[in-house]
């Protein structure tokens, strides 16, 4: 068994309304200093595999299902036990 997760956020050329708004209200309760925030998700996976061949399932799964590519873009990061 191998966990993946799979973190899905914006292209940096798409406006992010939600990572705007949180850098906005950060200011307002006191914190300048955070230039930017960004949002996104990820999702987790448990995975019966073997490992030469997450890349493929991951880069199936995220295609076809997870990542809208017309505004997102994705990683993933094999996660320890």
């Amino acid at each position: 068994m191998v966990n993946v997760r799979v973190f899905v956020t914006y292209k940096q050329s798409v406006f992010d309304p939600q990572g705007d708004t949180i850098t906005k209200t950060v200011h307002t309760i006191g914190h300048p200093e955070v230039e930017s925030v960004k949002v996104g998700k990820f999702f987790d996976l448990s995975l019966d595999t073997m490992p030469d061949q997450i890349d493929t399932v991951v880069k199936d799964i995220a295609t076809k299902l997870l990542v809208n590519f017309n505004m997102e873009t994705y990683t993933y990061q094999v996660l320890g036990d």
